[in-house]
C-alpha cells in the first residue's frame, strides 16, 4: 500500500532556512531533549550540537542536519515535538505531522497581527460561564497598557541590541486587543517607579477592565534594572513588588478586582530571553490569552 505522507526530512530542509531564523535556544534545547528521550539522538550527538557551534543559528543548522541523515522517523518525530512545544513556529513554517501540507502553504508564511474572531456560539457558550471575566461594552474603549523598554544603558555592554523589535511586537498586540499604550523608553529604577505611580492615577482606570504591565530591560531575582546601571559602581534599580504596591486596591482602589496582567521581560544579560503570546482568541466583549 503506497504511503501518501510525505519524506519529513526533504519537509524539514525546506523549512530549514525559516527554522533557523526564528526558533529560540529554549526551544532547541526542548527539541533536543525530546529526541534524546525518543532515542533518535545519543548523548554525544546532543554535546555535539551544544557545544561545537557557537551560537543558536549554527545549532539550529546543525540540528536539522543532523536529524535528517537519520531518515523520515527521525524528521517526523521533531515535526511533532515541535508542533507540541511551539505551535505557532509549526504554523508558521508551514509543517505537518502526517499530510503532505497544502500548496498554499508553499508559500513563505509571515506573522500577522491579526486576531482571531470567536464565533457567535462561542461568545453565547461562555457569557454564562460563571468562570470567565465579564467584559462590558463600555469598557473596551477605556483599555489602558503601560509599556516600559530599555534598551540604552550608560554602560554599553548592556545594550540590548533589537529589543525595538520585541517592543514594537508588544505595542502592536496590545493595540489589536484595543488598548491605549502608555509607552516610556530608557528609563533609569527612580523613573520607572513614577512611571508607576503616575499610570495608578490614569484616568481611564476607573472604566477599564483590565490593565497590561510590560517592563523589557535587564534584571536579576524580583528587581529590573534601570539604564543608568552599573556593575562596578552604584546600582539603578526598580524592585518589581512595587508594582503590585502600586497597582493593589489600597493604592490604586479603581483597579479592584480588575484583571492586572504583569509581563516582566529581564534577562540577566546572557542570552537574550523573549516570551511567545499565542492563540489569542478576541469578540466584542471578551477574550482569552495564552502565554507560552
Amino acid at each position: 500500500m503506497k504511503d501518501h505522507r510525505t519524506n519529513k526530512d526533504k519537509e524539514l530542509a525546506r523549512v530549514r532556512g525559516r527554522f533557523v531564523e526564528k526558533v529560540s535556544k529554549a526551544l532547541l534545547k526542548q527539541l533536543l531533549d525530546d529526541l534524546l528521550e525518543e532515542g533518535l539522538l545519543n548523548d554525544g550527538e546532543i554535546d555535539s550540537v551544544l557545544e561545537d557551534n557557537s551560537n543558536k543559528a549554527d545549532m539550529a543548522r546543525a540540528l536539522i542536519n543532523m536529524v535528517k541523515r537519520k531518515g523520515d522517523k527521525a524528521s517526523r518525530k521533531m515535526i511533532e515535538h515541535l508542533e507540541k512545544r511551539d505551535p505557532t513556529l509549526y504554523s508558521e513554517l508551514g509543517l505537518s505531522c502526517g499530510q503532505p501540507p497544502a500548496a498554499a502553504t508553499q508559500k513563505e508564511q509571515s506573522w500577522s497581527s491579526e486576531l482571531i474572531a470567536t464565533t457567535d456560539s462561542f461568545w453565547r457558550m461562555k457569557l454564562n460561564d460563571k468562570n470567565i471575566y465579564p467584559v462590558a461594552e463600555k469598557s473596551i474603549s477605556s483599555r489602558v497598557a503601560l509599556l516600559i523598554s530599555n534598551q540604552n544603558f550608560s554602560d554599553e555592554r548592556l545594550t540590548r541590541k533589537g529589543a525595538e523589535v520585541d517592543e514594537e511586537n508588544m505595542d502592536k498586540l496590545l493595540r489589536s486587543l484595543q488598548y491605549e499604550v502608555v509607552k516610556y523608553k530608557d528609563l533609569t529604577g527612580k523613573m520607572i517607579d513614577e512611571a508607576l505611580i503616575k499610570f495608578s492615577k490614569h484616568p481611564k482606570l476607573k472604566e477599564t477592565d483590565s490593565v497590561f504591565v510590560v517592563i523589557m530591560s535587564h534584571g536579576k531575582r524580583r528587581i529590573v534594572l534601570g539604564v543608568n546601571h552599573r556593575e562596578e559602581g552604584e546600582p539603578d534599580e526598580f524592585p518589581v513588588d512595587n508594582i503590585y504596591k502600586y497597582l493593589g486596591s489600597q493604592k490604586c482602589s479603581a483597579l479592584l478586582n480588575k484583571p492586572k496582567i504583569i509581563i516582566i521581560q529581564a534577562d540577566r544579560g546572557g542570552d537574550f530571553q523573549s516570551f511567545h503570546l499565542t492563540n489569542i482568541y478576541k469578540c466584542p466583549r471578551s477574550y482569552s490569552l495564552d502565554l507560552n
